[in-house]
């Protein structure tokens, strides 16, 4: 049998996707899972047993370099020894700087590498490793800044969903949204100026309309003053950092106001959510931007740049939803043309198939 590691770490849009790889891969292969410190935040330990190698976070600082040195050298050494002593057969990276020491190791090791690459724009780390690796799993065929010679590489799969959401029903179309329930996404960067630019959108909105907000908070100064805001109004609310079960709960909403993470936007279209999608305009290589432009030229969400207008821009869109829910409508409409095909067999097959090439 197959002995495959897959490595993560990092924020929940590498982690999610390798717990979904795993649990496609864990009858047909022994299959082994590594992560960061960051990692474990997004792991239940319970269900998927894993290994620590911690990887220092790259810092531009000149004056932090010999310490970062050190740290990367160690986990160098680390994960040799743990490759070694594990004889793995295929390294499937989910991308990131934490995946860097394993997939060079690996190199050393002649061990196969299977990259993972969910974004539009292809990550930094995948473009160092991509010269030695086998395979790289994307969900699109045509990648920005993708070397053409190596177009040969890529495996195309539907966005990975966890199994038991494919038993949820998706989101059915409502006559008139009497009360919006409205989920935010807001990432873990630029946090402050994402609550404040909801804080602002939801108090406006709820002048001229009934909600219900799911609102994700990652910057723990603003929750006191966010919460003060809403109870004022008795506008419906609750908060969250991080949940786990959120997909159990998606079907539920009728819109969301999000970052553009890969891993977002796949569970928001398989359950033909609606969506207004403001990237964080600082991502590497603006690659939040391309994934929400990927969607927003199929007419399925609506895009927004973080700027000084945007408050007024997302009200806007909010007022035509209710005053004449058509575009809202042709976004469903469109967003379930993406996300039919999305099926746990037709990726379970692909992935034991893509494990399996010589």
């Amino acid at each position: 049998m197959k002995k495959i590691l897959i490595s993560t770490g990092g924020s929940g849009g590498h982690v999610i996707p390798s717990l979904i790889i795993f649990d496609h891969l864990k009858n047909n292969f022994e299959t082994i899972l590594v992560t960061d410190k960051r990692g474990t935040n997004f792991i239940d330990k319970n269900l998927y047993p894993f290994e620590l190698i911690d990887v220092p976070k790259i810092d531009n600082s000149i004056f932090l370099f010999p310490k970062f040195f050190i740290l990367f050298v160690f986990s160098l050494i680390k994960s040799f020894f743990f490759l070694k002593k594990n004889k793995i057969n295929i390294l499937i990276s989910t991308g990131g700087y934490m995946s860097l020491p394993l997939c060079i190791i690996s190199k050393l090791f002649k061990i196969k590498i299977i990259l993972f690459e969910p974004n539009i724009v292809l990550g930094r780390s995948n473009k160092v490793i991509l010269k030695y690796a086998k395979k790289i799993i994307c969900y699109h065929d045509k990648i920005i800044n993708f070397p053409k010679n190596f177009y040969n590489k890529i495996t195309v799969i539907n966005n990975l969903m966890r199994k038991e959401t494919y038993n949820f029903e998706k989101k059915k179309n409502k006559e008139k949204l009497d009360t919006i329930k409205i989920l935010v996404l807001g990432g873990s960067q630029g946090a402050f100026f994402f609550d404040k630019m909801v804080k602002d959108v939801i108090i406006k909105i709820y002048r001229f309309s009934k909600i219900s907000l799911y609102q994700q908070i990652f910057n723990l100064k603003n929750h006191k003053e966010l919460e003060n805001e809403y109870k004022k109004l008795n506008i419906e609310y609750e908060f969250f950092n991080y949940d786990k079960i959120l997909h159990k709960k998606l079907n539920t909403f009728d819109i969301a106001i999000t970052r553009s993470g890969a891993s977002a936007l796949a569970e928001l279209t398989f359950f033909n959510i609606p969506f207004i999608a403001i990237p964080f305009p600082y991502a590497k290589d603006n690659h939040q931007f391309y994934n929400a432009e990927f969607y927003n030229k199929k007419n399925s969400c609506w895009l927004v740049s973080q700027n000084n207008h945007c408050t007024d821009k997302i009200i806007n869109i909010f007022k035509e939803i209710i005053e004449n829910k058509k575009d809202y409508d042709i976004k469903k409409e469109n967003l379930s043309k993406i996300s039919y095909q999305n099926t746990w067999n037709n990726i379970n097959k692909k992935l034991i198939d893509l494990i399996n090439e010589n």
